[in-house]
């Protein structure tokens, strides 16, 4: 016969392989969901753009920011990470990004929402570059899973443009 700590052991050791097998199920079977979210943004006014006394360029926005995230969400989902940032080129750098808005989606539930809010970050550029200069903002997520590798994308919305002059 085999002892109490012999069969002990083959209990727990066949419980974390079975425990194992699950989440590399969980995880393989979120590769199969194609998300389809999406997002619109809206720069509604410039609350002001001015040159800093150390000479870099200041804005400050109001926007007006809407999403369905709820295609992100499984059943292996245990929050979403989302931002917005700004992106721009300048002659020292081909891609700038200033974060404007950040938040995290506990829940499917939170996962379609719209704010209207100034920029929660400032968008700061070290120069003087941003007079005229067009730039996108692109709405960034990361989906944390409960097990599995996390994953990110984004939603690039062009056509924003920035006053030539100071106010």
């Amino acid at each position: 016969m085999h002892s109490f700590a012999y069969r002990a052991n083959a209990l727990l050791t066949f419980s974390l392989t079975v425990l194992a097998l699950m989440c590399a199920m969980a995880s393989v079977s979120d590769n199969f969901n194609s998300p389809s979210p999406t997002s619109q943004v809206q720069v509604l006014n410039i609350n002001w753009f001015q040159k800093k006394p150390d000479g870099d360029d200041e804005v400050s926005l109001t926007l007006n920011v809407s999403a369905n995230l709820q295609s992100l969400f499984t059943w292996n989902t245990k929050q979403v990470f989302v931002f917005l940032a700004a992106e721009y080129e300048t002659p020292k750098n081909a891609l700038n990004q200033v974060s404007l808005w950040d938040g995290i989606i506990p829940s499917k539930e939170y996962a379609v929402f719209g704010i209207h809010t100034n920029s929660k970050y400032r968008f700061i550029d070290q120069g003087s570059n941003l007079r005229g200069k067009d730039f996108n903002l692109t709405l960034h997520w990361h989906v944390m899973p409960k097990t599995g590798k996390m994953s990110a994308d984004k939603i690039v919305m062009t056509g924003f443009k920035l006053p030539d002059v100071y106010r």
